[in-house]
């Protein structure tokens, strides 16, 4: 419980400084079955690299631009636009294991340790890591994490100089051949940026502006994945998972028009999966549950088929059947924060006594694995406050709103929730936390 307050307490003050970096409001992608994807991709580079795969977090940010880059020691966030470019699972490997260089070379360590001399920037990355929930936890890009991506500040915390990006393409691609992956594949993810740095700022995509680009670094690349040479065979269970991340992205992000053309004669579990998104985006809800029929048929043990399937039915308001999937994939899923979310989520739309309960006992199960998630913290309010615990539903609520930087806001909730809660308790003190993080916004105006 400690380690948690002391976590969530620096992630609330850091969202302080973060608010006169903001250029434009954008969201993570909050998706358990695209981030079991990345986590599938991203393990055998971490190994390789000396980092434990699971203390690394690869997350997708809804942004149609090219971009890469990493927020702290342990985290890698990826525009969607990029992952939407890109043609395998090669591909956004060598995407990762770059970013995962930069991490195990100690490029972005050490601008953390130079905090006090450029502590607004170091302090976007450590709130991009720390505060990485705020995004809506379902399928479709979340809208609730507020990030400077293309601001002055974002360029001078997570630009790389020359000598770092040289030393990141090395080490990548001796990561990617150590795990068995075609070194290639780095040389034709660099392909996509050929050009940017002829162009005017205003026009580049960011990996230009913080990855520096030049003809001497294509250059040093191709050689470097030469001497290394060329792996022929694909990994089959890599390019699965790649399918299901850009294919689940892109029927969510792209027009369900061009995803049904696209994907009308793919009999397989991921075109079944983009036919079932597209229709429930247009909204043909029984079109939608036809494709999931076949597609549970075919996969009756995924998790992430079943959450789909409760998503489909929730959002298509037939909470009874939406219930029983999401029972479903949190069986078969137990750890998964944005799973259990989900359940919580749909056992409350029931608004019956027992499912109120069940609710309550499963979002704080969610919280205590996902702490930084606003859609959940929403659903956790309003299930404590069924409950009839109105300082435990202004604690979640304090908690939402500073995540989101209102910190106003924020303080008005904790104040509330300190004056029903006995003092000391652990609801008591995570408001105390949100009112630390809120006096301290006060004295940095």
């Amino acid at each position: 419980m400690a380690a948690i307050r002391h976590v969530l307490g620096l992630a609330l003050a850091l969202t302080l400084a973060l608010a006169p970096l903001v250029a434009r409001a954008q969201g993570l992608i909050r998706d358990a079955e695209i981030e079991h994807a990345l986590r599938q991709l991203a393990q055998p580079l971490a190994a390789e690299a000396g980092i434990s795969p699971s203390a690394l977090r690869v997350l997708l940010i809804a942004d149609d631009r090219l971009n890469a880059f990493v927020a702290d020691g342990q985290t890698i966030l990826i525009n969607s636009g990029l992952v939407l470019r890109l043609e395998s699972a090669a591909q956004l490997q060598a995407v990762i294991a770059h970013e995962i260089a930069h991490i195990a070379n100690g490029h972005i360590t050490r601008r953390l340790a130079n905090m006090r001399s450029a502590q607004s920037a170091a302090a976007l990355g450590l709130m991009m890591s720390l505060a990485v929930g705020a995004a809506t936890g379902s399928g479709e890009a979340g809208a609730g994490l507020a990030m400077g991506t293309s601001s002055s500040a974002q360029r001078l915390f997570f630009a790389h100089t020359r000598a770092e990006e040289a030393s990141a393409d090395q080490a990548g691609l001796r990561y990617m051949a150590r795990a068995g992956i075609d070194p290639q594949a780095m040389v034709e993810v660099l392909d996509l940026f050929r050009g940017q740095e002829a162009l005017s700022a205003a026009r580049q995509d960011p990996y230009a502006r913080t990855h520096p680009l030049s003809a001497e670094r294509v250059r040093a690349l191709k050689g470097y994945a030469a001497a290394y040479g060329g792996q022929t065979q694909k990994n089959e269970t890599a390019e699965y998972w790649f399918a299901r991340a850009k294919g689940k992205l892109g029927a969510f992000l792209q027009n369900p028009r061009y995803t049904l053309r696209r994907a009308e004669r793919d009999q397989s579990a991921v075109g079944m999966m983009r036919r079932a998104v597209a229709h429930h985006r247009t909204p043909a809800p029984d079109k939608a549950l036809a494709e999931m029929a076949r597609l549970e048929a075919a996969r009756p043990n995924d998790p992430y088929v079943h959450e789909l399937k409760g998503q489909i039915l929730l959002e298509s308001r037939r909470v009874g059947p939406a219930v029983n999937a999401y029972a479903r994939a949190a069986a078969l899923a137990p750890n998964e924060p944005l799973i259990l979310a989900g359940h919580g989520r749909a056992l409350l739309a029931l608004e019956t006594a027992e499912g109120n309960r069940q609710a309550l006992a499963v979002l704080e199960r969610a919280r205590g694995r996902d702490p930084y998630d606003p859609r959940m913290l929403r659903d956790l309010a309003l299930a404590y406050a069924r409950a009839g615990n109105n300082g435990m539903a202004s604690v979640a609520t304090a908690e939402r709103y500073a995540l989101g930087g209102r910190m106003d806001t924020a303080a008005t909730h904790a104040t509330r929730a300190a004056g029903l809660l006995p003092r000391g308790s652990p609801g008591w003190l995570r408001a105390q936390d949100v009112l630390s993080a809120a006096e301290g916004a006060r004295r940095r105006r």
